[in-house]
C-alpha cells in the first residue's frame, strides 16, 4: 500500500471538514487575532472549556456535557485558523494543539469513568478505560512509527471520528453507547496503525 492511498480515509476527512466550515471560521479567526488573543491561548480555552464537560458529565449532566464538548470543537479549529492567519504556524504550536487534544480526549472520558464508578457500574467503567487506552494509543503508535520514519495516518478511528461519535451520544444521553464504540474501535485502530508500521517495515527488511 503506497502513501497516498494508506493516507487517503483520514486526509480526506479531515480536509472535507476544514474546507466545508472554513467559510464561517476565518471571520472567526479574524475577529479573534484583531482582538489580539494568541491561538495557544484559544487551545488552553478549549481544554478549559472539556475540563468544564468532563466536571457535568461525572456529575451526571450528560448531555450539558456533550454540547459543551460539541462546541469546544470549532474551538480547537479556530486556533489552527488564526496560527495560519497570522502566518505563525510552528512546530511547537502543533505540540502544544495535540497535547491539549489529548487532555481533552481523556477529561472528558475521565468524566463517563467517574459518572459510572458512581453509579457502581462496572461494565461502562471498563469500557470507559478501554476507550481511554485505545484513544491514547492511537496517537502514540502514530508518534512513534512517524519518530522511526513511518507515515501511519492511516485507521478507522482517528481523532475526527471519535470526536463525531462521542459528542453527539453524549448529547442525546447515550454515551455507553460512545463507549462502546470507541472501546472497540479506537483499540482496533491501535492494531491496524501496528499492522501498518510492521508491514512498512518488512517491505523495508527493517525485520529481525
Amino acid at each position: 500500500m503506497n502513501d497516498s492511498a494508506e493516507n487517503r480515509q483520514p486526509a480526506n476527512l479531515t480536509d472535507f471538514l476544514r474546507k466545508t466550515f472554513s467559510k464561517f471560521l476565518e471571520p472567526v479567526g479574524h475577529f479573534f487575532n484583531r482582538l489580539g488573543i494568541k491561538p495557544n491561548t484559544m487551545t488552553l480555552i478549549g481544554v478549559m472549556g472539556n475540563i468544564a464537560a468532563a466536571v457535568l458529565i461525572a456529575l451526571g449532566h450528560i448531555s450539558w456535557g456533550g454540547l459543551l464538548v460539541l462546541l469546544m470543537g470549532p474551538v480547537d479549529a479556530i486556533e489552527g485558523v488564526m496560527a495560519r492567519q497570522l502566518g505563525r504556524v510552528t512546530r511547537f504550536g502543533g505540540f502544544v494543539d495535540s497535547v491539549a487534544d489529548r487532555y481533552s480526549e481523556l477529561f472528558i472520558l475521565g468524566g463517563l469513568l467517574i459518572f459510572y464508578v458512581n453509579r457502581g457500574e462496572t461494565l461502562p467503567v471498563i469500557l470507559a478505560y478501554l476507550a481511554a487506552a485505545g484513544s491514547v494509543l492511537v496517537s502514540y503508535i502514530r508518534a512513534r512509527g512517524e519518530a522511526a520514519g513511518y507515515q501511519v495516518k492511516a485507521g478507522l478511528l482517528t481523532r475526527v471520528e471519535r470526536y463525531l461519535i462521542l459528542a453527539p451520544f453524549l448529547i442525546i444521553n447515550r454515551p455507553l453507547i460512545a463507549l462502546w464504540a470507541l472501546a472497540v474501535l479506537a483499540n482496533l485502530t491501535a492494531l491496524q496503525r501496528i499492522w501498518l508500521v510492521r508491514t512498512k517495515a518488512k517491505t523495508e527488511n527493517d525485520i529481525l
